[in-house]
């Protein structure tokens, strides 16, 4: 006979996991307790030695699904007057965890049980178990106890209770247990709020609405979304219309993979994406006979699918049948509506009808966005279902990395971890803003933790900048692209030396120009912008961002100066401008007005694109350089354009990568029309690029970070030509490659930093 405590740390709250550690002493006889600490778990096993020891292997080898221990100490105490095993009440004593557990789609035994008429959950839209639904949006505190989550206020009905007591039942102590009976209902009302349907009737209403072409928000797990019927052509152009949306694509709701696989060809690591527990959006190949949704996603050869991920999405597609649009419910670049009053308020005008429940959402956490590029899945938004799992980095406790300003997040060191905050969005209004900051304060809350220092984006006007110049903590900053590396670093938990190739649309530069198209050498004592591309100017600064037809008009100048022939000045993106329009950008060029200079190989996306004519003006971040991306699939070839590299004329100068030679030859191809194959060796080209100068600086690991690199093609190009080449590649994938992942990098840059580099 023995009796040992033993401490567990880990993913061990929200699993199922004291069940199954009560489930565990029951067959192998031990008597004792377990109960949940702030930090994780401490169990009280007695009993014989031998069944003993098949408990504890059974402990860690037979885990619940989503469990995982990271740590376990136990030690031999007196024996104890045990008579049974219970699970005791949650110990609060110690320091909060940083393993909490992502909210969790609803599992098939559920789905099961919602459509089973002889089930007590028959059509009951909050379903779910020790397996599934909603943890870290509705949780207030740790442990993760009921009385802890926003469902402390529906105390359980007698058959529930029951459920929640009985060992054998897979409800077994699940905190997010309740029924029609004793749990949030759903309720339907009208655009003024008025309720016109409760329970099953709401879901009714809601489809005859969905069916009529109405608008309708519903409240899902992170916050309310707006359906709209898919092929509803007219629905869908006023979806845009009031979301101030007028090109950028939309997701869509389907019932199952046999609705999926309809519209897209699915992978199996695509399907692997769709089914997880995280359900996140997957972008997928649109078939080419797949038509009737230009609208949702135009000139796109990318559909972005999900399936559903909670009960009510569940009761809701198998009554329509036919893909919806969900996207986010709210005004354009605020934060997602969470609560009733929101919705009424930010949503008016834009919804005709509000499908409820009075469940409350503690957490705006968005939709998460997959993409497989070369056979991995890439988190491109990583929100419900990834958020707050933490990395495991021995960083100092006590920093908090601010991010950037678009595609915001946060990144603070917790007990050997680091936690990151789940997609922000874009820090340009006083909305978005205050939900950082609100974000922010929860994080420190939630974890009973107080930053003791700040590290941001070195870029003066970003809002992140402002909230830290405002904070009487040491701080200290970090060029942007060196985020973006440090970033991957992280990520794979790599050390220097590498090569680290970041590429994206803009950031700060040490010189104050906007970079873009970078290489680093990252040694163990040093950073050096080891090459770049030749700068150019962007007629009307941070304007040309949003206009490709600029940037091509700059490289234009820049080749020709202002006096041009016939054939430049009949070009697509010469043609997008007036005369008036032109002679001023020739003036602003030749005078050097706001023309300040970019390295950006995102702007040299943009201008390519629109060479081609396949983008003047993004009506949305990014799109130019998608409509490139997509031309590559109507030609193959392996062939790329002539360049040329400048040396260095200092031993600190960079390389400079000469975008000339490109351009011109991509105007000598324009001649022969075929516009896909030109952004095909336009792609091989860049490449090449990145291969030619990965030997000369001789360093065999590369690193790949920026927006850039959510672009499939280049990715798996860059990585096939260099892996063939021996070198060691990494590239983002749990971590986004854009600017949400430039916290993570920013907080390893400081322990780089601190480290005596």
């Amino acid at each position: 006979m023995q009796h040992l405590q033993i401490q567990l740390q880990g993913l061990l709250q929200g699993v199922g996991f004291r069940p199954f550690v009560y489930r565990l002493a029951q067959q192998y006889q031990q008597h004792g307790w377990v109960a949940n600490t702030s930090a994780g778990i401490i169990l009280h096993i007695q009993g014989e030695q031998p069944l003993q020891a098949r408990f504890l292997s059974d402990l860690q080898q037979c885990l619940p699904p989503f469990a995982s221990i990271h740590n376990l100490s136990s030690r031999l105490l007196p024996l104890a007057n045990f008579t049974q095993f219970s699970i005791q009440a949650s110990q609060q004593k110690s320091q909060a965890s940083a393993l909490v557990l992502a909210d969790i789609a609803t599992c098939p035994n559920c789905v099961s049980e919602l459509f089973d008429p002889n089930s007590r959950y028959y059509q009951y839209p909050l379903i779910s178990c020790c397996h599934c639904g909603p943890r870290y949006s509705i949780m207030l505190a740790q442990p993760y106890d009921r009385k802890h989550t926003s469902m402390a206020e529906y105390p359980l009905c007698p058959t529930c209770l029951q459920a929640y007591q009985d060992p054998q039942n897979r409800r077994f102590h699940a905190q997010t247990l309740a029924c029609v009976d004793c749990g949030p209902t759903l309720s339907f009302l009208d655009a003024q709020g008025q309720p016109l349907a409760h329970k099953a009737a709401a879901i009714s209403h809601c489809i005859q609405q969905l069916q009529a072409g109405k608008i309708i928000a519903v409240k899902a797990i992170g916050g309310y979304q707006l359906l709209v019927d898919a092929n509803n052509q007219q629905a869908v152009q006023r979806l845009r219309q009031k979301k101030h949306r007028p090109a950028k694509p939309f997701a869509l709701l389907a019932k199952d993979m046999a609705m999926v696989k309809s519209l897209c060809a699915v992978n199996p690591q695509e399907q692997h994406s769709l089914q997880s527990a995280m359900a996140p959006i997957v972008l997928l190949k649109k078939h080419s006979e797949t038509t009737q949704y230009k609208a949702v996603a135009p000139n796109n050869d990318l559909l972005g699918m999900m399936l559903p991920s909670s009960g009510v999405q569940h009761l809701i597609m198998r009554a329509f049948q036919q893909p919806l649009i969900a996207t986010s419910a709210n005004r354009s670049g605020e934060p997602i509506c969470t609560t009733e009053k929101q919705a009424l308020s930010h949503l008016h005008g834009i919804a005709d009808g509000y499908l409820i429940h009075k469940r409350a959402i503690i957490r705006t956490l968005d939709d998460s966005i997959v993409r497989i590029i070369a056979d991995k899945p890439r988190l491109f938004r990583r929100a419900r279902g990834y958020v707050p799992t933490p990395l495991k980095l021995p960083i100092k406790q006590g920093t908090l990395a601010l991010g950037g300003h678009l595609k915001s997040t946060w990144a603070y060191s917790y007990a050997g971890y680091v936690l990151l905050s789940q997609y922000l969005g874009d820090l340009n209004n006083s909305a978005a803003q205050e939900n950082y900051r609100q974000t922010l304060a929860d994080m420190q809350n939630f974890y009973q933790s107080k930053a003791q220092r700040l590290i941001h984006d070195s870029h003066p006007d970003y809002y992140s900048s402002h909230y830290a110049t405002q904070s009487p903590l040491s701080k200290t900053t970090l060029q942007h692209h060196t985020a973006h590396a440090f970033s991957c670093m992280a990520e794979h938990h790599i050390s220097p030396p590498v090569l680290a190739v970041v590429w994206d649309g803009t950031g700060l530069g040490t010189d104050h120009s906007s970079w873009g198209g970078e290489f680093f050498l990252i040694k163990k004592d040093s950073i050096q912008r080891y090459a770049h591309f030749k700068p150019f100017p962007l007629l009307g600064g941070d304007k040309a961002n949003q206009e490709p037809r600029r940037v091509a008009l700059a490289l234009l100048l820049q080749l020709f100066g202002t006096r041009w022939k016939k054939e430049v000045t009949e070009l697509a993106c010469v043609q997008a401008f007036t005369v008036n329009e032109l002679k001023l950008f020739k003036a602003a060029f030749k005078h050097q007005l706001n023309t300040p200079l970019s390295s950006s190989a995102g702007r040299l996306f943009d201008a390519v694109a629109s060479v081609l004519d396949l983008c003047q003006i993004n009506l949305y971040e990014g799109q130019a350089a998608q409509a490139l991306e997509s031309a590559t699939h109507l030609a193959e070839t392996d062939a790329y354009y002539a360049y040329q590299l400048n040396a260095a004329e200092t031993l600190e100068a960079a390389i400079q990568i000469d975008w000339q030679p490109l351009v011109i030859q991509i105007l000598n191809d324009l001649k022969a029309g075929n516009h896909a194959l030109i952004a095909t060796k336009f792609h091989n080209t860049l490449a090449d690029i990145i291969l030619q100068l990965a030997k000369q600086a001789d360093e065999p690991r590369i690193i790949l970070s920026g927006g850039c690199f959510q672009n499939a093609y280049l990715t798996e190009k860059t990585q096939q030509l260099l892996s063939n080449a021996g070198f060691q590649v990494n590239s983002h994938e749990q971590i986004p490659s854009n600017d949400a992942g430039l916290a993570l990098g920013q907080l390893y840059f400081s322990q780089w930093q601190a480290s005596g580099n």
